[in-house]
């Protein structure tokens, strides 16, 4: 078998990477067949990067990050691949073997920090908990006290106090800084966000990526932003991964993704961004129908029936391969050429999708 970019193992640096990601493939069995939610995904992340995955609802972002930690585990699931965590494989861990990594070594923020507290203890009382579940030998009063720091290190006003209010005496920001604080606890070394500002209004976004920013590199975290929104991470992300329909369609860095991105659906998400700096445009751009159902995708490239540059080769499966000679990291799906692309990607001044006739 030839070795491509996409099948090609993980290969590791001086001493490997903190968490490596090999072909991961995660389906489900449903009455109607199985539903595979991702198929190959492959990245590396190394301590103090941040690397955001992105794409519509239903692309397999949070999957990746779940079956990481193994929250996808169920007799109707079927996960293949390696996740390694600095070289040691996750995958086929135990559940007991599963717990000590979950918090103390990878941790992750759900989307949703209401659902997420437990409405009837105090928010100071549930981190005590995560502390001591982990390390048995610290005292109440000492996890107490760690808890009244780490609402303070998340931004959290009069710490000492808030630590024994209730979930719903916190506002929505102050909520996810919590979940932030509860994630800090044990001190992992990777933290996943998944969606950490939905239902925030854009200021208290922006501080919760601050925030999240800061104690990345404050703490040297590697950390793996998950969000539908490329606007989120603008400023935020190291390198993003766009993903469709359970596959990686591209990948790269910042400036690859916003200044020079190859595929149509990165073309897409970004022309549906409102910009400050140009007209406001009569309609708001989208991409035109909806994704497709996992159970029965369209054959060769899956973005085919909402891409208005279809041609007769996106009847074939693409490769997620290098398509630019000049910058062999930054990879895509769409089998145009990079000359083509950047023709058909200008739509009234600016990077888009057009409009199918």
């Amino acid at each position: 078998m030839s070795v491509t970019p996409e099948t090609a193992p993980v290969t590791a640096g001086a001493g490997g990477p903190l968490l490596a990601v090999e072909n991961l493939r995660v389906g489900f069995a449903t009455e109607d067949g199985r539903v595979q939610a991702v198929d190959g995904v492959n990245f590396e992340l190394e301590a103090g990067e941040v690397l955001a995955i992105v794409g519509e609802s239903g692309s397999g972002k949070s999957v990746t990050a779940q079956t990481i930690i193994g929250l996808t585990r169920s007799p109707n699931s079927h996960i293949e691949g390696s996740v390694r965590l600095r070289g040691e494989e996750l995958t086929t861990q135990s559940e007991a073997q599963l717990q000590s990594v979950r918090g103390s070594q990878i941790a992750m923020i759900f989307q949703d920090p209401m659902t997420s507290l437990n409405p009837v203890y105090t928010v100071g009382r549930q981190i005590v908990e995560a502390i001591r579940a982990h390390h048995s030998q610290v005292g109440r009063k000492e996890a107490h006290a760690q808890a009244i720091e780490l609402l303070g290190a998340v931004g959290i006003p009069e710490p000492e106090r808030r630590v024994d209010d209730y979930p719903h005496e916190f506002s929505g920001g102050m909520r996810q800084r919590a979940m932030i604080a509860m994630g800090l606890a044990l001190e992992p070394s990777v933290l996943i966000a998944d969606e950490p500002t939905t239902a925030l209004d854009v200021t208290i976004q922006a501080q919760i990526l601050r925030l999240i920013q800061d104690l990345n590199r404050g703490r040297g975290l590697a950390t793996i932003l998950i969000t539908h929104d490329l606007g989120v991470v603008a400023e935020v992300a190291d390198r993003v991964l766009v993903m469709y329909a359970g596959k990686v369609v591209e990948q790269g860095t910042l400036d690859d993704i916003f200044y020079d991105p190859q595929h149509p659906y990165t073309w897409g998400l970004l022309g549906s961004l409102t910009r400050l700096d140009r007209p406001r445009p009569h309609r708001l751009p989208q991409i035109s129908g909806a994704p497709p159902s996992l159970l029965r995708l369209p054959s060769g490239c899956a973005f085919r029936p909402r891409c208005p540059h279809e041609f007769a080769e996106c009847k074939e499966v693409p490769g997620l391969l290098p398509r630019l000679p000049e910058d062999p990291n930054h990879l895509d799906r769409c089998q145009l050429t990079p000359e083509q692309k950047r023709r058909l990607r200008e739509v009234e001044g600016r990077i888009g999708l057009e409009e199918p006739a």
